[in-house]
Order: structure tokens, then C-alpha cells, then sequence
């Protein structure tokens, strides 16, 4: 038969530069199955657990650790160690009832989270669309969908839900003056506060102006999540 999709295999020196990989200790290493992220945006969660959490140490042990149900992800078991993890994703090991959140802060990329938190995610929303009935569907950057009556609620603003039951919390507008999470590129993990957003045109993206660290970047609109008005609504993305 004849393939009928690209090479599933990824070179360690092709990874993306965000992962925190040894990059010459072989030559291939696991690579994101497709799903809710993008290959660029994501962990695949067996790299998560042997080389961030060194919880294991072959992929062999990877395996059974993921096969003995020790593993969730937002509150739900997951088996595949190619399942993709990214921006504020909660991986908790059931075994040692510790919890992580991803995402960038310094040179961390998973932040232990407190109990009360570990039931808490942040979605941003990134799509609109009007149903059968009146309703609103919505699409959230990390591939779920919640079906509400909200109509205040847009695109690139964020939801603060509980899981798994994807409660709604907290609605965060994307406005000026709210504090927003940089979550790529070289300015990954700063926190600042929007000054001006501004509109995109044909070849040019929506941006935003923010302030952090006593300077101002622009930036595209998708590099950044909006993570509370007056202070962020989570205490581990409080500055100390």
C-alpha cells in the first residue's frame, strides 16, 4: 500500500527550539501526534514525563507509566505518548498527587500547581460561530469547544473554566489596560500590560502594544493571552 501521509519521524536538530531536549544524544526523537496544537506549539507528553519531569528514563518506562493510568492531562487519563501538551495544559501524576502547569516563566516551562488550581485552565477563544437555535459555539486555542449563551464573549478574549466539566468562571476581555501572558517567541513568559491594539490589514496581523520591564514591544495578537483586568486570575502568573 501506498503512504498515504508525511514521515511520522522527527530529528532531534529539527525539534522546535522551545523544547528543552538534549539535542545530540540521538538522532530521532518522539514527534506530536495531530490533534489539538500544532507540531510547533506542543510537547509530545512522553518527552513531557521522561525529559522535563524525569519521571522516567527510556521509552520503555515512558510506556508503562502512561499504560498504568498514572498520567492526566486537564483532568482527563491519558495513555498516548505522542499526545500533544501545550500553553496551559495541567499534567498531573496521580501517583504522587503533584500537578504541573505548562507554560513559560524564566527558565521553567512546567510551573507546579497549588490544589486549588489544579482544576483551573485558561482558554483563549479562537472562534465564533452561531448555531442551530441561537446558540454560540465556541473554539478554544487548545481544540475544545463549549456551547453557550454568551454573547459577549469574542475572539481573543479568555475564559477562566473548571475541568473537566468546562464550567466558566471568569470571562477575561481583551482590552486595553488588561495584563496578557506572552507565550512564544523570544519574549515567552513576560507579563505586561496591553497600552494600544491594533488593527490588522491584509498583509499585516492584528497587534498588540504592551508594556513590561520598563519597555514597549509590538506584537502579533496570537503570541499573547489576556490573563486577568486587574491582576492575573491565577496565582502562579502573579509577578513576585
Amino acid at each position: 500500500m501506498v503512504r498515504k501521509s508525511g514521515s511520522t519521524k522527527l530529528k532531534r536538530q529539527k525539534a522546535p527550539k522551545f523544547w528543552d531536549v538534549k539535542r545530540k544524544s540521538s538522532q530521532f526523537i518522539l514527534s506530536p501526534r495531530p490533534g489539538p496544537y500544532s507540531k510547533s506549539k506542543c510537547y509530545p507528553l512522553g518527552i513531557v514525563i521522561r525529559d522535563i519531569l524525569h519521571l522516567s528514563s527510556t521509552a520503555s518506562e515512558t510506556k508503562q507509566i502512561l499504560n498504568s493510568g498514572q498520567i492526566m492531562v486537564d483532568r482527563v487519563v491519558r495513555r498516548d505518548m505522542r499526545f500533544g501538551v501545550g500553553i496551559m495544559d495541567i499534567i498531573e501524576v496521580t501517583t504522587s498527587k503533584t500537578a504541573y502547569r505548562l507554560i513559560p516563566k524564566g527558565s521553567d516551562l512546567l510551573v507546579p500547581v497549588e490544589t486549588k488550581e489544579n482544576t483551573s485552565k485558561l482558554l483563549k477563544i479562537t472562534s465564533k460561530t452561531t448555531i442551530k437555535g441561537g446558540k454560540i459555539q465556541f473554539g478554544f486555542h487548545d481544540g475544545k469547544s463549549l456551547i453557550s449563551d454568551a454573547s459577549d464573549m469574542n475572539v481573543d478574549d479568555v475564559c477562566l473554566v473548571t475541568l473537566p466539566e468546562m464550567k466558566i468562571d471568569k470571562h477575561i476581555k481583551f482590552e486595553t489596560g488588561c495584563f496578557v501572558l506572552v507565550v512564544q517567541g523570544e519574549n515567552a513568559g513576560k507579563i505586561g500590560r496591553v497600552e494600544e491594539i491594533k488593527s490588522g490589514m491584509f498583509s499585516l496581523p492584528k497587534r498588540v502594544v504592551l508594556t513590561f520591564d520598563e519597555k514597549t514591544v509590538e506584537l502579533p495578537v496570537e503570541l499573547i493571552m489576556p490573563i486577568g483586568l486587574d491582576k492575573p486570575v491565577l496565582e502562579v502568573l502573579v509577578v513576585e
